[in-house]
This record gives structure tokens, C-alpha cells and sequence, in this order.
């Protein structure tokens, strides 16, 4: 589990393993290595903004799909 400084809170705690994963699958799939050390400091900006942005995107499309019945 990634430490955070973050004062946001997840509504569902036990999400976090999923978001994890989630998080390095995007970057996999960008070809954006996450520092194994949980260091983002060195990461550019542009970088973090891609991965925070997809995984965004790919959560309103799940949950599009789950209020559509889709899933």
C-alpha cells in the first residue's frame, strides 16, 4: 500500500488494494514507470496528471456501465 499524505478519505477503505492495482495498470499501459520506492518526487507533473487522468476516466466508465446494467 502506497503511503499518502493526502487528507482525502475513501468512502470504501477496503478499495485501496483495488485503486493500487488499478493505478499500476494504468501507468503499464502509458508506459510510465512508478517509482518502486513510493517517492513521487521525481515523477514529472505531466506524468502523475496522465495516470491520476486515466484512471479517472476508466472509474466513470465502470460506473457508467454498472448504473446502465451493462456490467
Amino acid at each position: 500500500m502506497s503511503q499518502s499524505r493526502s487528507s482525502n478519505q475513501l468512502v470504501v477503505p477496503q478499495a485501496t488494494a483495488a485503486l493500487d492495482q488499478l493505478k499500476y495498470e494504468v501507468a503499464q499501459e502509458l508506459g510510465i514507470a512508478i517509482p518502486q520506492d513510493g517517492y513521487y518526487g521525481n515523477m514529472a507533473t505531466r506524468d502523475a496528471g496522465s495516470i491520476g487522468g486515466s484512471i479517472t476516466r476508466r472509474l466513470v466508465q465502470i460506473a457508467e456501465q454498472s448504473l446502465a446494467g451493462t456490467n
